[in-house]
Parts: structure tokens; C-alpha cells; sequence
């Protein structure tokens, strides 16, 4: 039922106001005959979100039965976390907020709000790495060995920049994934799961995400590399059209064009597009060919075979490997051997304790490229080091080993 002005009058005298204290608008507030606690759910948005909603953005809660969901918008992940309050919060449709009252004081004008339901928890959202890992899995299922090896018996490809929206479907029993089938699966937001397509130089051929079958891979980079030797180019300046004309019975035109993308950066010259190719990502495949058929390589001889089999002028460098490989600095002789950060557990727990299972101490120039990838936003690999491990000296060098017993 409504309140009279002088039981507004009589409310604000036991509560020692006066009208001159309030707004000119009061809202009494009853109980909706279709009240109900169950029908809502709150949740806690930060001003950036509150922009991409104003705007017309969107949110997406994602995840499988068995993950714990999170929340995307277009370029960030957040998880979900159920929050209680000891305050209960009332849903009131038509109640305004101060900014939204006249801010003339006088004469009173009475409103009635009727409460929709309540709750006493909230959705609580807290920024997040996005989980990748079952990215890769995914597109391993199927990977591109060359357009000889395709059973459609297909011999050529399409590579389209921008995949269209396609359905799931079943190739010949192997699956393949559009990028709306990677997004309803992977808990990453749209952007974060393009960047990551371009880290693990995905390619989409004829609508479909594609992994490169790694010896594939550098069976195309050593076209390109060929090529240069052959004609003298600099590995700062190679020439996309004339490599895609010399290439071109060899493999299609834009597989080597992809190849190029993944080791290389474009730019352009007289209208003419050239590319430059990265002396770092191109030792580091190469190392990564060397050692995925050994469990141990002894370092000095590593270092002079890798040395001989990258292009003539780029210079290999131990700190180029971080994150795929380790050296053992305490055999005799010295060894190295692969260790790619992808193959580690996501979990923050169970990354530490794969690596403290593995090597028992560590210091933090070897430690670190394994967990960076691990920090929080703003958190700091020092940080992370204090949560998770234990420092003490030995020899005089700071080493970390695990908080806990290790199994």
C-alpha cells in the first residue's frame, strides 16, 4: 500500500531527519505480489566491463561441465566466484539512484517501488590467464602434413584470412574446428584465442584451423631458407613475390606465405611486400628439431651442430631456448634437453610441482621461463616464486626448491 506524505513526515521525525536532509523524491518500498528469492543473480561488473555492455558489447560465460566457468568479453577472461554478503540486496526495477532524482528540495514528492526479490551472494569476477591448453590438443587431432597427405585427396589449399562461421562437422573421422567451434570451446575471449592461434602458427585452410605438423613446418622453412642461400638475399629483406613464384611447384603458395608469417614479419618497399625474417624463432625451431629425437644432447656439441644447421649469418644463442629447452649445468659434461612450457600442467600448483619433481632446485634464470606464463596481471614472477617455493643459498647462489614435500 502507498504511504501517505504524513507518514513520510512521522518516519523522518523518529529518524531524526528532516525533509530538507533528503531529496525531493522519497521512494517507499513495498513487496511485489510475484516477490521471489530465487529468479535473480547478481553480478560484480568493473567500470571496463560496464563500458563494453553500454556500448553493445557482450559477455560470454564459458566452460564444460566439468571446468569451473568463467566469464569472457571480447579481449579479457575472468573467473567466476560465488560471493556471500552479510547485507541483503533488494531488486528494485523501477528505484533510482541519487544521480537519477531532481535536486530540488522542497515540496516532497512521494514514489512507490515495489521489490522485485532478493539475494544475499553475488557473482564475484576476478581477472584470469585464459585456459589454452586444450587448444592445442585440439587441433593435434588433425594436423596439415601437406597437401599430398590430405585424404580428400585435395592438391591444394585455401588459407582465408577471415574463416567464416561454419558449423562443426566430421571430416573422414578426424575433427576439424571453425573458430566458433575453438570458442565454444576453449575459456579464452576472442581476441586472446586469435593471439594464441598465431603463437602456435595455426592456420585456417578453407574455413577450418589447422595445426602444421612440426617436421612439415620445417620442411617449408627450409624451402624458404634454401632459396635464400641460393639467391644471396638477406634474411632481412626476402622478396614474398618472387619467393612465392620460385617456390611454387614445391608447395602451395600459401603455405609458404604462412610459413613466412609464422617466422617472419611483413612490410612494404616500393609496393613491393617484403619480409624479415626473425633470427630467433628460426634457431629456436631449428633446436627444436635437434633435440626432439634425443632424451640428452651434450651441450658443446649441441651448440656446434645447431650453429652449422641455421642459414648462414644468423648466430645461435643458448638464452634464444628458454622455455624449450634446459641446460644441466651439473653433469659432467654439461647436457641439455627439451623442455617446451606447453607440455606443463596449466595448474599453478601442479606446474611447481612437476618442475620441483624434476629437478629438486632451481635457480631463477631456469625456473622462470616455465612459470612466467603463470603471472597474474600485475603479478610478478618474484611474487609468484614467494607463494609457491622456498629460497635458501647454495654456493652463494639464490635457489628455489618446493614449499611442500615432493613425492
Amino acid at each position: 500500500m502507498s504511504r501517505s506524505r504524513e507518514e513520510v513526515e512521522a518516519t523522518l521525525q523518529i529518524a531524526k531527519l528532516t525533509a530538507e536532509d533528503l531529496r525531493s523524491t522519497v521512494q517507499c518500498l513495498t513487496f511485489s505480489e510475484t516477490f521471489t528469492s530465487g529468479d535473480f543473480s547478481l553480478m560484480e561488473l568493473d567500470d571496463t566491463l560496464c563500458k563494453e555492455i553500454e556500448v553493445g558489447g557482450s559477455l560470454v560465460i564459458r566452460g564444460d561441465k566439468g571446468d569451473h566457468a568463467v566469464l569472457c568479453s571480447q579481449n579479457k577472461t575472468y573467473d567466476l566466484k560465488m560471493a556471500d554478503t552479510s547485507n541483503l540486496l533488494l531488486f528494485i526495477p523501477d528505484g533510482k539512484t541519487p544521480d537519477l532524482l531532481p535536486t530540488d528540495q522542497l515540496p516532497l514528492s512521494i514514489a512507490s517501488c515495489e521489490i522485485a526479490g532478493f539475494s544475499n551472494h553475488y557473482w564475484e569476477l576476478r581477472r584470469c590467464r585464459p585456459k589454452l591448453k586444450r587448444l592445442k590438443k585440439l587441433l593435434q587431432e588433425n594436423v596439415y602434413e601437406g597437401p599430398e597427405n590430405e585424404k580428400d585427396g585435395s592438391a591444394s589449399v585455401g588459407v582465408e584470412r577471415q574463416p567464416p562461421m561454419l558449423s562443426w562437422k566430421v571430416l573422414e573421422s578426424e575433427l576439424s574446428y571453425t573458430t566458433e567451434d575453438l570458442l565454444n570451446q576453449i575459456q579464452a575471449s576472442a581476441e586472446e584465442l586469435m593471439d594464441h592461434l598465431k603463437v602456435i602458427h595455426a592456420c585456417n585452410i578453407k574455413g577450418f584451423w589447422r595445426l602444421l605438423d612440426f617436421d612439415y613446418e620445417m620442411k617449408l622453412l627450409n624451402h624458404v631458407t634454401q632459396l635464400m642461400d641460393s639467391e644471396s638475399w638477406s634474411f632481412s629483406r626476402v622478396p614474398l613475390k618472387v619467393c612465392l613464384e620460385e617456390l611454387r611447384p614445391l608447395e602451395p603458395e600459401e603455405m609458404i606465405e604462412h610459413c613466412l608469417e609464422c617466422f617472419g614479419k611483413s612490410f612494404s618497399e616500393d609496393e613491393e611486400t617484403l619480409f624479415a625474417l626473425d633470427e630467433d624463432k628460426i634457431c629456436r625451431a631449428t633446436a627444436q628439431m635437434l633435440l626432439q629425437n634425443a632424451v640428452k644432447f651434450n651441450l658443446s656439441e649441441f651448440q656446434e651442430v645447431w650453429q652449422q644447421s641455421v642459414p648462414e649469418g644468423m648466430t645461435t644463442r643458448v638464452d634464444q631456448l628458454k622455455g624449450l629447452a634446459l641446460v644441466d649445468r651439473t653433469s659432467r659434461p654439461e647436457t641439455i634437453f627439451l623442455l617446451k612450457t606447453e607440455d606443463l600442467p596449466e595448474d599453478t600448483q601442479e606446474r611447481f610441482k612437476t618442475l620441483f619433481v624434476m629437478r629438486e632446485k632451481w635457480t631463477e634464470a631456469d625456473i622462470s621461463p616455465y612459470i612466467q606464463d603463470l603471472c597474474e596481471e600485475k603479478q610478478t614472477i618474484g611474487a609468484l616464486l614467494t607463494k609457491y617455493a622456498r629460497s635458501s643459498l647454495q654456493n652463494g647462489v639464490k635457489v628455489y626448491n618446493s614449499r611442500r614435500p615432493v613425492s
